[in-house]
């Protein structure tokens, strides 16, 4: 492991109806996904500059789950996987992804559809969605292949706390 030190510092703070982590949807993709609110603080607001443009954004954020595990048990299967085959929370760098929809923007407030965050979440970083970019076509999805279908409906439990 090296020694380099990283220090990631929030952007903003994501609001949801999401208060607990358990019951709350386990993708944006969930049919209990919500509307929200992006709160930028001030000094990053000059970075918002034609955002409003994009339909969709990628926000990375920093989880707030319970402590690393390399092996777990994702909400959509019953076998351990190793945790960078999975999107569990309990990361050795805890730093979540979600495409969101874009619905507006006024000054500071970016008001958001399609939210699985927890209430209060700290944000890292906004990029826009660019299907030319991050579409891809063709692709493997190893043991998830079985549970096509199910994340419409499957929501967070306690077992990531």
């Amino acid at each position: 492991m090296s020694d380099t030190a990283i220090q990631l510092h929030p952007i903003g703070s994501i609001h949801t109806p999401f208060k607990d982590l358990s019951g709350m949807p386990i993708q944006p993709t969930s049919d209990a996904s919500a509307p929200g609110t992006i709160e930028l603080f001030p000094e990053f607001m000059p970075g918002l500059k034609d955002l409003d443009g994009f339909s969709h954004l990628i926000l990375l954020y920093y989880l707030r789950a319970g402590p690393a595990k390399l092996e777990v048990t994702p909400f959509l299967d019953t076998r351990a996987r190793g945790i960078f085959a999975t999107r569990a929370p309990t990361r050795p760098n805890p730093i979540g992804l979600s495409v969101v929809k874009l619905n507006r923007i006024e000054g500071n407030i970016l008001f958001i559809d399609n939210l699985d965050i927890l209430d209060g979440t700290p944000l890292l970083d906004i990029k826009p969605y660019i299907p030319e970019f991050d579409f891809q076509p063709e692709v493997r999805t190893g043991w998830y292949e079985q549970a096509k279908g199910k994340v419409k409906r499957t929501k967070s439990d306690s077992r990531f706390l």
